[in-house]
């Protein structure tokens, strides 16, 4: 009995370890490919065609309609302007949002929806023409003026899923710039260096384009939360590659307070474990297939959340300590590599040394995490809203970055 703990003790450690090394292989291979100057997988895909798609975009707003003229204001001073715009004002009073442009829609549900999937169903079906590809926007979302000359730049190359770069609207406090952080470190360990290494990346719930076929033929047994979860299950088995843009730039807005980020992740964290069985048929369908993309997606998708990885971690080493000593000096190896890594790929992606200082904040986000890991059976019962604040126009924003 007690050498079989001590196995599954030593495999847990492994997966453990392969989960944290991860990112330190992905940053030394990306830096290796800029290095010698190797182009990526986008730079050497030559154009299939000189079409110009036309995109249905869809924008979410539940309750918060003040949020919708801004990020119309950024879609309508695009570069790129053949596109459809749907808003879907869910529960929302639509008296004054009144555009005269042709291809904008309001569209006010009844009764209200309250559930994003619904929201977007919503949007397809009152679609005036059948669209090239679907994109998809939360309210708060702002949009940089070559987004969707990107967009259709990448489906010229034949991608029919291409997710955007995120960078924030607001670092105002310590948990914006926490969440900022976050998001710095998953989108290169998750999409960037996966694009470079031609593999596929990570979809998020918002700024994804997506062939309007792919998606129709999606189906959702769940309409609370985690809509891209079930997405990428079905999207990633059916393309070649879903492709990460960088230069397709979309600014979101961060979590402002500890009680905001207990309500996300809590949605969050409910979203991993109610759809941990389709990424295990990721994984299982890439062996079947011998496909190396698949199965890599789908093994880094069954990883939970990285704060549990860290206490999982902690535990890890702490118990080898007492266990074997070899084992103890290993994790303390993978723990500065890790760290090394982490802090490298923030100072990279940030440029701003008040990242430097929040870092050592980091503990208090895991903690926010651990007690919105406690409420996870709130989310599965109801629509948990992320409530936002910073109202800020497109103009405005790419100011304030040309100051910094």
């Amino acid at each position: 009995m007690l050498q079989a703990l001590l196995i599954v003790f030593v495999i847990i450690q492994v997966v453990l370890v392969v989960y944290l090394l991860v990112p330190t292989l992905l940053l030394i291979s990306y830096g290796l490919l800029r290095l010698f100057k190797i182009k990526t997988p986008y730079q050497r895909k030559k154009n299939i065609t000189d079409k110009n798609f036309e995109f249905g975009i869809i924008i979410t707003a539940h309750q918060e309609k003040e949020f919708i003229a801004p990020l119309v204001d950024s879609l309508l001073k695009q570069t790129y302007q053949n596109f459809y715009l749907y808003i879907v004002a869910d529960d929302c009073d639509t008296s004054d949002l009144l555009y005269s442009q042709p291809n904008v829609n309001v569209l006010k549900p009844q009764p209200a929806l309250h559930s994003k999937i619904k929201s977007i169903q919503h949007a397809i079906s009152n679609f005036t023409k059948k669209h090239d590809a679907i994109i998809i926007f939360d309210s708060d979302n702002l949009v940089h003026p070559l987004f969707m000359d990107t967009m259709n730049k990448h489906f010229q190359k034949g991608y029919r899923v291409v997710q955007a770069n995120f960078k924030p609207k607001n670092l105002d406090t310590d948990y914006a710039r926490m969440d900022a952080i976050g998001d710095m470190f998953n989108f290169f360990v998750e999409r960037e260096s996966r694009m470079y290494l031609g593999l596929s990346s990570a979809i998020w719930g918002s700024g994804v384009a997506v062939d309007y076929d792919l998606y129709t033929r999606v189906s959702y047994n769940n309409f609370l939360g985690g809509f891209d979860k079930k997405l990428q299950a079905y999207l990633v088995k059916s393309v070649k590659q879903i492709a990460y843009s960088p230069d397709a730039i979309l600014y979101d807005e961060k979590i402002s307070s500890g009680k905001s980020l207990e309500n996300q992740r809590t949605r969050w964290i409910s979203s991993y474990f109610k759809y941990f069985k389709d990424n295990f048929d990721i994984f299982f369908t890439g062996l079947k297939r011998g496909n190396f993309n698949l199965m890599y997606f789908g093994f880094i998708t069954l990883r939970p959340p990285l704060f549990l990885v860290l206490l999982l971690s902690v535990l890890c080493t702490g118990a080898s300590f007492f266990i074997n000593i070899t084992f103890f000096y290993g994790w303390l190896i993978v723990w500065g590599l890790f760290f090394i890594t982490f802090v490298s790929i923030v100072l990279v992606k940030g440029k701003d040394p008040r990242f430097l200082f929040t870092i050592l904040k980091l503990p208090l986000f895991v903690g926010r995490q651990v007690l919105a890991l406690t409420k996870i059976k709130k989310a599965k019962k109801s629509f948990i809203k992320t409530t936002h604040t910073q109202l800020l126009y497109i103009d405005d924003l790419l100011n304030d970055k040309k100051r910094m």
